[in-house]
């Protein structure tokens, strides 16, 4: 596929030889293109694939060259109320939305009193600019974590990226600062975290949890702590602040996995990098947000 562009209610894009190659038509979007069973089987009851203009059924065979039109960007709510205050936008086109979150502020609403979330700020940037589609994010964010966040903007887009997420095709790199000197330059942490069943919201190591896995590797170190890069093999909850407080190194201001504030009202966790190939363009994505001003100041402290 060429880089698949939106006109309209449409997606549109020339096929390529492997396109054709994968065909009948039905067979490229599902198990090529990664669309959804459902969505496919509904775009073709609705005469929604177009090949040069026309629609095809299921088992139409196609050629490279040949344009095709997916009906995918109707408009939709936004599934969450609009807030229209500023948003940090890193990256946007036809396809997603990259963010920046800051610390503080849930990425979606929890409980029914929660209005002003990330999701109701992306809702409001959506509201603002004209654009009428759901809010979907990709991953997520701790409250108290900042950094940057994936928003697709059209079903296709969000099952893709879902794809690559659990497929480990976009990469996440974080920022934590944590307590004493790590003796070892770079590690993999490789161990299962569940639910603590003594507290509500924490989790911890246990035999019997989910298979976690976290990279690290040491930037910069002080007099009693430690700039360390982490990235992720797994997407488990507080799976960063539980690896690192198992291995002794809790993140400064973390007082859930034993960290102390040491002059920080959040854990010591920003997000500062998304990469990953774009699904409808093949360039490379990279996002990059800078440390905010609070882990700034922490920097300056420690150093």
């Amino acid at each position: 596929m060429q880089t698949m562009k939106k006109e309209g209610e449409w997606l549109v894009a020339h096929l390529t030889a492997a396109d054709a190659a994968a065909t009948p038509i039905g067979n490229l979007l599902r198990e090529g293109w990664k669309l959804p069973r459902k969505q496919v089987h509904l775009l073709f009851q609705h005469k929604e694939v177009l090949i040069d203009g026309q629609p095809v059924p299921q088992h139409a065979k196609v050629e490279a060259g040949q344009e095709i039109r997916l009906r995918l960007c109707q408009p939709e709510p936004f599934g969450i109320e609009p807030v229209e205050e500023p948003l940090d936008v890193l990256y946007e086109d036809d396809h997603l939305l990259i963010v920046e979150k800051q610390a503080g502020i849930l990425l979606h609403p929890t409980e029914p009193h929660h209005h002003l979330t990330l999701d109701h700020l992306v809702a409001g940037h959506f509201f603002r600019t004209g654009q009428q589609a759901k809010v979907r994010h990709v991953h997520r964010l701790d409250q108290d974590t900042s950094g940057v966040v994936l928003y697709a903007k059209h079903p296709w887009a969000s099952a893709v990226l879902d794809e690559m997420l659990r497929e480990r095709l976009i990469k996440r790199t974080y920022v934590a600062f944590v307590h004493g000197q790590m003796a070892k330059e770079s590690g993999k942490i490789n161990q299962p975290i569940g639910k603590d069943r003594n507290h509500a919201t924490r989790r911890r190591v246990t035999p019997n949890g989910d298979t976690a896995i976290t990279h690290y590797t040491v930037r910069e170190k002080y007099r009693n702590a430690t700039k360390v890069e982490c990235s992720l093999e797994t997407g488990r909850t507080h799976q960063i602040r539980v690896h690192l407080s198992y291995i002794g190194h809790p993140l400064i201001g973390d007082t859930l996995y034993g960290g102390k504030r040491d002059g920080i009202s959040r854990q010591a966790l920003h997000a500062e990098v998304l990469q990953f190939t774009h699904p409808f363009g093949n360039e490379t994505v990279k996002v990059h947000a800078d440390l905010p001003a609070d882990l700034v100041e922490l920097e300056k402290r420690l150093r």
